[in-house]
Parts: structure tokens; sequence; C-alpha cells
């Protein structure tokens, strides 16, 4: 009997957890003093349940609880040797603050971030670029509210807000905050503290003119698009090159009055282009004035790129079903999938095939405790069902010919 081409003395989980440092979140915990209140379950072996449970797809504890249990004698292979019930697990994703999973997040993102950088991105001024934006992530019960107006049933679903933040270069979250769907994008840019010449692109749900002018006040380039009822006064007209787009129409320096009597003024740049694909007139809003018009337009463009991650990760880590019902559980359930797509995005980043990240995924969250060497497997899955069909022919061909 041939023996499998990719068979490892560890399953693909435990291989994907050779990334994360155990003594890092031990001493994490530690400082954080996470296990505190939870008697069995400690940092660690919480935090690799959660992350089986999220890549794993599982619905509920139960059904997290009972895999784990199915795979007793393998879990000392992913460094722990204690599967939780799970009246303990629900307990601990209650009691142990979510900001444990958020350190643990942010920590793996400072040691990995150059690792995920697109080369892709050839120009200095993409390689500075920040892209910011929020997803909502609807709740069926009024755990936090909800946002936009009652529905005629007088009831509306809760929501939690993800508030996100993301280099261009790495395609993966560097700041989050998370809130009730009901709060407004902008509270999220007084938080926002770049380093001068950053450039920062969000859509017009984050009008705040003060936090505009702080940002030019800080030398931070800012790029989003101006809302079609806004009141502003024209200044100055710049001159369109000849050579510049035909969709530009207008390029000039316009004055925003802001602060409880318009006391205030900020001073922006508006651009108006004629979008031939969507056939309407765009109208974009920057504190730059040193950038071409068209290199305005394509850092706007770029925006499009935080869309498509919360549509990846909404995709391959299905935020429908929590494993509890309370806002300390939904957040350390968000992070981890914060954590398990961070993970996944290493792994594709190491293989030389190139995979979709839905497939690639898919086909890991099948196998996760099968002992498959991980970078064997991706980068040639086909390698032992080819050798199994050569050895066959052989021995087809001895039998027919024989010696």
């Amino acid at each position: 009997m041939s023996k499998d081409k990719h068979f490892i003395g560890q399953p693909i989980f435990g291989q994907l957890l050779n990334f994360v440092d155990k003594g890092d979140i031990r001493r994490l915990a530690k400082s954080q003093q996470a296990d505190r209140y939870i008697k069995k379950l400690d940092g660690l072996t919480h935090f690799i349940t959660m992350l089986y449970a999220v890549i794993g797809g599982f619905d509920s504890l139960r059904e997290v609880v009972i895999s784990l249990l199915s795979n007793a004698t393998k879990l000392s292979h992913l460094g722990i040797n204690y599967s939780a019930k799970r009246s303990t697990l629900a307990d601990a994703n209650k009691r142990r603050a979510s900001s444990f999973f958020g350190s643990i997040y942010k920590m793996l993102y400072k040691q990995y971030a150059c690792v995920l950088s697109d080369s892709h991105l050839s120009k200095a001024d993409m390689k500075r670029l920040y892209i910011m934006d929020s997803t909502t992530i609807t709740l069926f019960k009024e755990i936090l509210k909800g946002v936009g107006r009652n529905s005629k049933s007088g009831k509306k679903k809760g929501g939690i807000k993800a508030h996100t933040l993301i280099k261009a270069s790495e395609n993966t979250p560097c700041l989050i905050r998370y809130t009730g769907a009901a709060t407004h994008d902008h509270i999220l840019l007084k938080e926002i503290n770049l380093a001068q010449g950053s450039i920062i692109v969000f859509d017009k749900g984050y009008v705040d003119y003060a936090a505009y002018e702080q940002f030019t006040d800080q030398g931070v380039w800012y790029v989003t698009k101006l809302k079609s009822n806004a009141l502003y006064s024209s200044v100055q007209e710049i001159d369109i090159p000849d050579t510049a787009d035909n969709g530009i129409l207008i390029d000039e320096i316009i004055e925003l009055r802001y602060g409880k009597g318009k006391e205030l003024v900020h001073t922006a740049r508006r651009i108006a282009y004629w979008d031939e694909q969507k056939k309407k007139v765009l109208v974009f809003l920057t504190n730059n004035t040193d950038f071409e018009a068209e290199m305005i337009i394509e850092i706007y463009r770029r925006r499009w790129q935080i869309e498509l991650l919360f549509k990846q990760l909404k995709q391959n880590f299905p935020l429908k079903y929590f494993l509890g019902d309370n806002v300390n559980a939904i957040e350390i359930q968000i992070w981890t999938a914060m954590i398990a797509n961070l993970l996944l995005m290493l792994v594709r980043s190491k293989v030389k095939r190139q995979w979709a990240f839905s497939n690639m995924t898919s086909l890991l969250r099948g196998q996760l405790m099968s002992y498959i060497n991980l970078y064997s497997f991706l980068n040639d899955p086909e390698k032992t069902w080819r050798e199994k069909n050569e050895a066959y022919k052989r021995e087809m061909q001895l039998s027919i010919f024989p010696i």
C-alpha cells in the first residue's frame, strides 16, 4: 500500500498555530489578568478553541465541543490538554475580556505585517496609503442598537459595527474598533494618528470638517467624496493641463465652513470628474494640492480594496451564528475571525501555487485535523493521486509483459 506523499506528524490546524508563539499568549494573559475570573479554561486554550471554531465554521458551542472531543488524541499536537465543556466555553466567552483577543491580533499584525506587504504597489505614494471604512454585522437579538429606520412592525434588529483601518500595501486591518450599528462612522477619525506624509482615503460617510482640518495641521493627506448638499465657496480655480484626463471637469480650491456659528473655515481642493462607466459626475475632496487630479481619483479607487476585504471576511468566516448572546462573546468571535483571516493570508503568501482565498479556506476547513503537510499539499494537491496512477500503470505493464 502506497504512502500519502503529503503525510506529516502534525495536523493542519497545528501547522497554522505555528505562526503563533504560545509563550507570548501566556505572557499576554498574565499581563492583562485574562485568567482572573476563569477557573479551568486558560487564555491560550480559549484562544485555540475559538480559532478552531471559527476556521471550522461551527454554528454552535455544542458542535465545537463534540468536534474537539472526537479529536481528543490530537489535542496535544495543538499545545493544549483540555477540551472545554459547553458551559465552560460559554462562561469564558462572557467573562474573559474581548480585548485579550484584540491584543493577540495586534501582536500577530505587528509581527507579520511586513510579510503581507504587497510588492505590486510600485508607487511610493501607494505604500503610505491607508483606507478606512466600517462594516455592520447584523444581530438577531437586540444586544446593540440597530441602524436605520424602524420597520413596520416597530422592531429593529441589533447590530455591531466594525470600524476598520487598513494599509493598502498590507490589505489587513491595522486598527479596529467595535461600536453599536447606530454609531456614526466619523467617530473613528478622532482616533487616527498617522505619520506626516501619510495618505488616508474614506467615503463621504466620514463628514467631519474639524477632523479634516486636524489632518491638514498634521501633514496627513486625505481623499474622500464631497456630499451633494455640502455648502462651500469657490476660492481659486486650478488650471487643468491639456494632457489631463478628459473626464476632469473642474479642479478648484474651496472653503468649507463649520462650527456652531460656522465661524471656522477648512480650505480644501474639489475635483469634479465625469465617470464614463458609471455615467455620472463624481466629486472628490482632498487637502492635497500637489498631486495631479488623476492621482487623487486613483487613490479613491483604491478604497474598494477594503470592501473586498470585508467581503472576504464575511464569505469565508460568516458572522451569522454567534457562540454567545452578549457583546463580549460577539467581539471575541469577530476578533478571532480577523486572526483566522490573517493566518490564512500568511499561508497563501507562502504557497507558490495561486489559490483563490475562498477555495483555499474551504479546502483547509474540511481537513483541519488531518495529518497533511499544509504547504506541500497546497503547492501540488494532485501529487499523491498522480504518483498512485503512475505506480498502477507500471504494475499493469509488468503483468501484461512479464520479464
